[in-house]
């Protein structure tokens, strides 16, 4: 959805700033050409034969590059077809049929713009005065692309070069009026691409802190359940210090690792542009965990402005998601073992346990004594005292067979 609403406007292919983002330090807020999308008829080679497979209709923008063109048509591809287009794009080259007339689409050829100082613009789909519903032939050639364009100073896309160094501006007071500027003027953009995507992230967030039929996970449960044990033992009396704990070790240790980095999930790639994005709806996240109160004005970062109407509503939905998780049953050692069991039953062939007993192995070893000694203070730890004693026992005899 995010990465959806991002190539629905226009991405300058230099800077990899975008016209809608949620993320203000990459904001094309220079753009002010119109843009209009395109239907594109696409034919892809079938296998090594001259013959085509059946066209693709896929959609562009008539300010995207030959390159984003490229990117676009072979994302589309993958949705279609349900696997990977099976060429490098630097090897993918693009045919305009226009007719009888065949014209091999570049970034960079003959025609492209060359400024004064020699700077080359790109060349754009407008460029070549493509019209809405032609038919675009795939085609594999080696190095037909220009490479390494993110950040060159030899080409422009859609900024200038002189409107990209005004952004560069001297001076403490005249950065905070630049910024100022853009946080007036552009945030409405910022908010656009926040209203729109808006109900996703707020389905996403429910999914991690809403209690699946009133029964939290066994491992979330007997785990906050010990982290308020130990805030008995240790006679802490202050919610505040419970919250904090349970909020380090789940939402902001596990979640929001995911949440800024989707690639460990799931199969895609995770660009500038959209780790900038991704970014801003992690920070949302955080900030609905945060016990201290948000006081923000005109001068306050606009990812900050841009959930600070949601957030009190967050929060109120996180204490009630800590409550549903305390008042549950607790999970006795039988049904965590049953748990454990049942989870390691599902992936015992993709784990190689030995080296990951080992790996643990060494961390206990390095402070044994230290863990030893708390075992022996707290009450109740008699069976795990043990059974640390008995795994010591156990690999310093395996240590004496093994052959020097």
């Amino acid at each position: 959805m995010l990465n959806q609403r991002i190539h629905k406007g226009p991405i300058d292919a230099i800077t990899c700033k975008a016209l809608y983002t949620l993320n203000e330090d990459s904001l094309l807020w220079q753009i002010n050409a119109k843009f209009s999308s395109l239907d594109l008829n696409v034919y892809f080679p079938n296998g090594s034969e001259e013959n085509v497979t059946e066209s693709i209709k896929v959609t562009v923008l008539d300010c995207d590059t030959v390159g984003q063109a490229k990117e676009k048509i072979v994302q589309k591809f993958f949705i279609k077809k349900g696997y990977n287009w099976g060429f490098p794009l630097h090897d993918t080259g693009l045919v305009l049929h226009h007719g009888q007339l065949q014209k091999q689409l570049s970034d960079i050829d003959n025609t492209s713009v060359v400024l004064e100082n020699g700077i080359i613009k790109l060349n754009t789909l407008k460029h070549y005065k493509i019209e809405d519903g032609v038919t675009v032939k795939v085609i594999i050639q080696k190095n037909c692309d220009v490479q390494d364009l993110e950040n060159s100073s030899k080409y422009y896309h859609l900024v200038l070069p002189s409107s990209q160094g005004s952004e560069q501006i001297e001076g403490e007071e005249n950065q905070g009026k630049h910024k100022f500027q853009v946080k007036e003027l552009y945030l409405t953009k910022l908010l656009s691409t926040k209203v729109a995507i808006h109900s996703s992230v707020e389905k996403l967030f429910r999914s991690i802190w809403t209690i699946p039929t009133n029964k939290p996970p066994t491992a979330v449960k007997y785990f906050f359940d010990l982290l308020d044990s130990q805030a008995e033992i240790k006679k802490i009396t202050d919610l505040d210090v419970l919250h904090i704990w349970k909020t380090n070790s789940l939402p902001l240790r596990f979640w929001v690792n995911i949440l800024k980095n989707p690639q460990f999930v799931f199969d895609l790639k995770k660009t500038h542009l959209l780790e900038s994005c991704l970014s801003v709806i992690a920070q949302a996240f955080m900030d609905s965990f945060s016990i201290s109160e948000q006081h923000l004005g005109k001068s306050s970062p606009t990812n900050k402005l841009l959930y600070a109407k949601d957030i009190p509503m967050f929060k109120e939905e996180v204490k009630n998601y800590y409550k549903g998780i305390r008042d549950a049953p607790p999970v006795s050692s039988a049904e965590l073992n049953e748990f454990l069991m049942a989870e390691s039953k599902k992936h015992e062939n993709e784990f190689k346990e030995d080296v990951a007993l080992l790996e643990l192995y060494k961390y206990i070893k390095r402070y044994h004594q230290v863990v030893l000694d708390m075992l022996e203070k707290e009450p109740g730890f008699e069976d795990e005292q043990k059974q640390l004693l008995d795994i010591t026992a156990l690999m310093e005899d395996k240590k004496k067979c093994m052959w020097n």
